[in-house]
């Protein structure tokens, strides 16, 4: 079903994107390095990736950081903010 298709592909996306963005914040990062990792990771996904993780980072920017400064895994966030399914 599309539907299910359309929503794997976001939930990849989704992942994709935050494992990049966690990846430059680093271990523990603060407030900070999670907003400049999100600035840049998305940039670093090319320009068709980057735009949907852009209108994704500003829906979600402070749930995201969040999370990422809780120490939660991507496919935990993405699935927190209903992109991925549980």
């Amino acid at each position: 079903d599309d539907m299910g298709l359309g929503q794997r592909i976001k939930c990849s996306l989704c992942t994709k994107a935050l494992k990049k963005i966690q990846m430059l914040a680093g271990d523990n990062p603060d407030e900070a390095a999670v907003a400049a990792a999100l600035k840049k990771g998305c940039r670093l996904l090319g320009r068709f990736l980057g735009k949907q993780c852009q209108k994704l980072v500003s829906r979600y920017q402070d749930q995201i950081s969040q999370e990422l400064q809780n120490g939660d895994t991507p496919r935990h966030i993405c699935a927190a903010m209903g992109i991925c399914k549980v």
